[in-house]
């Protein structure tokens, strides 16, 4: 993993208008903002060249549905030749997430989370890989939500079997970066696994995640996490407590569960304990962090993306795992493609 290299002068209006609104998914800044660039994007590349460049010469382009003021602007810069301000005045401030986990972070070759406009994700599955790559990513794992996941635009069997074929296209195209089939399966209450066995059988990765009940009680949650962690179709446990470190209304509480009991599963059966590295989760917190790592836990730093721009995340993943002492080779996430795969079928010795 690397930081983004900026653009610079020339670059084509379509570029400069997705670079803007990766920048701004990193900055967390309003979906609606990103949504404005990320719309003028696509109706730019959906016009003809010729006739965009005449629009931006006669100041006509507000004119076309889905372009502002802003956008526009965007478009006139970057058709004279220019870097647009708007772009420059965004890599400029775009300054580190954290000093820290530098190590691990440029050790880091792939996610096992990352969703897209499938399910709850801001982008279509092309963007997310274009932007992996730029992030000096080999490989990347889709994992949308499952179909108990409404709320989500969870995919059914059906869904996912359309998005599997996609992804098998969209990998075939791509020389810098691999794509893996995945899932972010919801761990229903008594432990089982919502998508059908035969889909998870297809897939590449499995990340499994409670995202319901999360005040169950400790026994049975407990429980209902270790079935899950020793499903042999389970590669990763994602947030595992559910927690918000937000304040105000965003915040929420850790799930009680027997920590120690559900680590010793995920060392039992080889699942990788996930390092959320959303700002928001911070999850597993610190104490558990260190339980998973005394037990012997793998782990997989993963940036729970759910836009291009937030990829980065994972430096702050990075950043506790350095702190942690955790050693890059028990970081799934630093392996190679062919190494992850075979681990995730059983196959790694």
């Amino acid at each position: 993993m690397k930081p983004l290299d900026p653009l610079t002068a020339p670059v084509d209006p379509v570029t400069a208008l997705t670079r803007i609104a990766w920048l701004l998914e990193r900055a967390r800044e309003s979906t609606y903002r990103v949504e404005a660039f990320r719309r003028a994007a696509a109706v730019a590349a959906a016009m003809d060249p010729e006739l965009l460049r005449q629009r931006a010469r006669a100041g006509s382009l507000t004119d076309v549905r889905g372009i502002g003021d802003k956008t526009a602007r965007v478009i006139v810069e970057a058709d004279a030749g220019d870097l647009p301000s708007y772009l420059a005045v965004l890599q400029s401030d775009a300054k580190p997430m954290t000093e820290r986990g530098q190590g691990i972070y440029t050790a880091l070759r792939g996610d096992l989370h990352a969703h897209t406009d499938w399910s709850d994700g801001g982008a279509p599955l092309w963007e997310m890989a274009s932007a992996a790559a730029a992030f000096g990513q080999d490989w990347l794992a889709i994992t949308d939500h499952s179909p108990r996941l409404t709320i989500a635009n969870g995919l059914s069997a059906q869904r996912l079997e359309q998005q599997i074929a996609d992804i098998g296209a969209l990998d075939d195209q791509l020389d810098e970066l691999r794509l893996l089939t995945g899932i972010e399966v919801d761990i229903l209450d008594d432990g089982s696994l919502d998508q059908s066995d035969e889909m998870l059988d297809r897939l590449d990765i499995v990340t499994a995640s409670v995202h319901s009940k999360l005040k169950m009680e400790p026994g049975p949650m407990t429980a209902r996490m270790t079935a899950a962690v020793s499903d042999p179709r389970v590669n990763v446990l994602g947030h595992c407590t559910g927690r918000r470190v937000l304040s105000g209304r965003g915040a929420r509480a850790q799930s009680r569960f027997d920590a120690r009991r559900v680590f010793e599963a995920c060392a039992e059966h080889d699942t990788a304990v996930e390092i959320n590295s959303r700002p928001e989760r911070v999850d597993p917190p610190d104490d558990l962090i260190g339980l998973a790592r005394d037990i012997g836990c793998l782990f997989a730093i993963d940036s729970d993306a759910h836009a291009p721009g937030q990829l980065e995340f994972k430096v702050l993943g990075a950043e506790r795992a350095e702190q942690f002492g955790i050693p890059p080779e028990r970081i799934v996430t630093t392996w190679s493609a062919e190494r992850v795969l075979d681990w995730a079928a059983g196959r790694e010795a």
